[in-house]
C-alpha cells in the first residue's frame, strides 16, 4: 500500500482514469459488433461515422494505439462499402426465365 499522500491520490487517479478507458473501450467494441451485424447498407453507412469517431477519441486519449484505430476504421469502412456492392448486385441481377426443354423426336 502507497505510504505517500502523493501515491495514495496517483493510485485513486489512475484507478478512475482505468475504469473510463475501460467503458470507452468495452462501448467502442459494442458499436462495432453491432456495426458489422447490420445487414442494410443505409444504417450501416449513418452509423460509421459515429463508429469512427469513438475509435479517434480512444486513439487520442491513448487507449488505444493510433495505428490499431487506423487499421480498425479501414477494415469497418471496406465491410460497409461491401453491404452497398452486396445490395446494388442483387438489385442489378436479372431475373432470369427458364427455357423450355427441346422437344425429343426421331432422328
Amino acid at each position: 500500500m502507497a505510504n505517500h499522500k502523493a501515491t495514495k491520490k496517483d493510485t485513486r487517479q489512475a484507478n478512475k482514469r482505468r475504469e473510463r478507458n475501460r467503458y470507452h473501450g468495452k462501448t467502442t467494441r459494442n458499436a462495432m459488433r453491432d456495426l458489422l451485424a447490420l445487414s442494410s447498407a443505409e444504417e450501416a453507412g449513418e452509423k460509421l461515422p459515429k463508429v469512427v469517431a469513438m475509435l479517434d477519441k480512444l486513439a487520442k486519449r491513448n487507449v488505444i494505439h493510433k495505428n490499431k484505430a487506423s487499421n480498425l476504421k479501414s477494415a469497418l469502412a471496406k465491410n460497409v462499402n461491401n453491404l452497398s456492392k452486396v445490395v446494388e448486385a442483387v438489385a442489378a441481377k436479372p431475373k432470369t426465365t427458364k427455357k423450355a426443354a427441346p422437344k425429343k423426336g426421331k432422328k
